[in-house]
């Protein structure tokens, strides 16, 4: 047993050979299985009666509202539900519509195309827009790492990640978080208005911006803080002028049933949602209990990100953090949002490689790349949540090794005084 933890604390199990196989494995049985469903389908509904790309169904169903003049009909959730049935038959799954009005444009241009285009376009320009974010990441850090350089065992493994294949088979915008604040992290200080105009796109999902401003304000980044500010400002105004004042009164009457049913009665399944939330919701806690802990793990996640992007940390751990904390803050978080890993687990692995992984760093990193496979299927038959334990545990190893590599302990017994 003591062979078997020293060899999971120093990660001597994670060789090269074993990675590109595992992400070989992965991504021949993942192509598999889609081609099946697609074979086996009758051009819109897979054999299950399921539609195609399952959650993508009800951007094409509210794109089509949009098309018809009636933009506020899918924040109505029988409206909605009538529109899915038309297009995918009486025997689908509802859907849900839960985005701000942000998205509607989005959703229009694509109910334009008959769906499996429309399907084909969306994956396929969101999945352009993830790789070309991750290798950005990974490029500067590994640039002088002749062997980590060579051939594309990184697109590989961002291609083979797991919560790709759920997102594809969603058919969700996994993708496009990821793309978005993967590229901003990365133009951060070196194109700030970039960065801002980035993460103010990123309000079309907004759960998953909820830290980002206060760590830009405790940073002083107000070039990012204004660039982003403006966008959302831009991006409201003109889905003002497009759909008119009510898509807005449409879309705060959404939020009751989106909270009270999705969220807090848990219709979507507990075992799908990621989050502290759902966990203390799993486990037979009640609503005010969920609350009350999920606010207490946000709370000090986001004392924790200010002290850390204050602190001089490198930069690399500053961004993992970022993006773990952003998928920890939110109570509402499913597993195909597990996309957003991808940045951090690139951010954590390029660091790794050109500085060294500290004790455990390479089996929580293969952790967080692996989870998402069986994030929604193990709490499914036991009960036993995993996605958020483990971005839990490589939150804490990252703030320790920060810790250990600056000098930060000191840092942090006088801001505490």
């Amino acid at each position: 047993m003591a062979g078997f933890i020293d060899i999971l604390r120093s990660g001597a199990w994670l060789t090269r050979e074993r990675i590109r196989l595992v992400a070989l494995a992965m991504l021949a049985a993942s192509v598999i299985g889609a081609g099946f469903l697609i074979v086996t389908s009758d051009g819109l509904n897979d054999r299950f009666g399921r539609p195609l790309g399952t959650d993508f169904s009800n951007v094409y169903a509210a794109g089509s509202y949009v098309l018809d003049g009636k933009p506020t009909a899918p924040f109505d959730p029988a409206l909605q539900s009538a529109r899915e049935r038309a297009i995918f038959g009486n025997a689908t799954q509802f859907y849900g519509w839960h985005y701000p009005p942000f998205f509607l444009g989005v959703a229009a241009l694509l109910a334009l195309m008959p769906y499996w285009l429309a399907l084909l376009v969306w994956q396929g320009v969101t999945l352009g827009l993830y790789l070309p974010s991750i290798r950005a990441i990974l490029s500067g850090r590994l640039a002088h790492n002749k062997e980590a350089k060579s051939g594309h065992l990184w697109l590989l493994l961002a291609l083979a990640f797991p919560a790709v294949f759920i997102n594809l088979g969603q058919a969700h915008n996994g993708f496009l978080t990821a793309a978005l604040i993967g590229a901003a992290l990365v133009q951060l200080d070196r194109r700030p208005w970039l960065a801002g105009v980035l993460i103010g796109c990123l309000a079309y999902k907004p759960q998953f911006g909820l830290l980002i401003p206060l760590v830009l304000m405790a940073t002083g980044r107000w070039r990012v803080f204004t660039g982003a500010a403006m966008t959302v400002a831009l991006l409201a105004l003109t889905v003002t002028l497009a759909f008119g004042a009510e898509v807005w009164t449409s879309f705060l009457a959404s939020t009751k049933f989106t909270r009270t049913i999705v969220l807090e009665q848990g219709a979507t399944g507990w075992y799908k949602i990621q989050s502290v939330f759902s966990w203390v919701r799993m486990w037979g806690g009640g609503i005010t209990l969920a609350y009350a802990i999920q606010g207490a793990v946000t709370l000090a996640i986001a004392a924790a990100l200010v002290w850390l992007w204050r602190a001089p940390a490198a930069y690399p751990l500053k961004a993992a953090s970022l993006v773990l904390g952003c998928a920890l803050a939110t109570p509402y978080s499913l597993d195909y949002d597990l996309m957003l890993l991808a940045p951090a687990i690139a951010y954590l692995a390029a660091y790794g490689i050109t500085h060294g992984f500290a004790p455990w760093e390479k089996t929580i990193v293969a952790a967080l790349w692996i989870v998402p496979l069986i994030a929604r299927s193990v709490p499914q038959a036991t009960l036993i949540p995993l996605a958020v334990p483990v971005i839990l545990l490589a939150f804490a190893l990252l703030l320790r090794r920060a810790m250990d590599e600056n000098g930060l302990w000191h840092f942090a017994a006088r801001a505490l005084k």
